[in-house]
């Protein structure tokens, strides 16, 4: 699942228009899940949803918009995981679009175990980060939990020790691109933002 719904008022548009030369940063992310080996891909819209449509390449995932994205990620997760068709997936890979250093080693440590039951997260310098790993036992509770701009956080503290850490800085950057400083540093753009979308 890929997070694409913000507002990015930090970078002075929505995440999900983030471009790196002339490609949109959703296209390499959806790329980065297929090479990861993610079945169904799930990728929720919700600021300039329009304009993503129109500029990125999203014939290969299910699209969701979520029409609250103003609310936070919790909103979007939940959307998310609604938007997940297939009784047969047993884990939701969870990606926000503004990781341009997530690698699918990273998410492939990850998922390695994707059961039912499972709650892991990627760790870069000990702290949790993105990718998570939510088995779908999880997914109520997570749906229920999931608050603002904490996302799963509220759910995930509560199960905390049943969460698995999965160290990644050797095979991927963590950092979220949330300033125009790391947009910079990345090559990173936001085209000129159509009016009503």
């Amino acid at each position: 699942m890929i997070i694409a719904a913000g507002g990015g008022r930090r970078i002075g548009g929505p995440e999900a228009l983030l471009h790196q030369g002339d490609r949109p940063l959703v296209d390499q992310m959806i790329d980065t899940l297929t090479e990861a080996g993610c079945g169904q891909i799930v990728v929720v819209l919700g600021a300039a949803a329009d304009q993503v449509r129109d500029t990125a390449h999203l014939d290969r995932a299910t699209v969701v918009v979520n029409r609250a994205w103003g609310t936070g990620v919790g909103s979007s997760i939940r959307a998310g995981l609604a938007g997940i068709d297939d009784d047969r997936v047993e884990a939701a890979v969870v990606v926000p679009v503004d990781m341009p250093g997530l690698t699918a080693e990273a998410i492939r440590r990850v998922t390695a175990l994707p059961f039912p039951d499972v709650l892991v997260c990627a760790t870069y310098n000990g702290l949790r980060g993105y990718p998570m790993l939510f088995g779908r036992r999880h997914w109520p509770g997570i749906a229920t939990l999931a608050s603002a701009d904490v996302g799963a956080r509220p759910y995930l503290l509560a199960h905390k020790d049943q969460i698995v850490d999965i160290a990644c800085d050797a095979v991927a950057d963590g950092s979220r691109v949330d300033t125009p400083e790391l947009m910079a540093l990345y090559g990173l753009t936001v085209p000129e933002q159509r009016v009503g979308v």
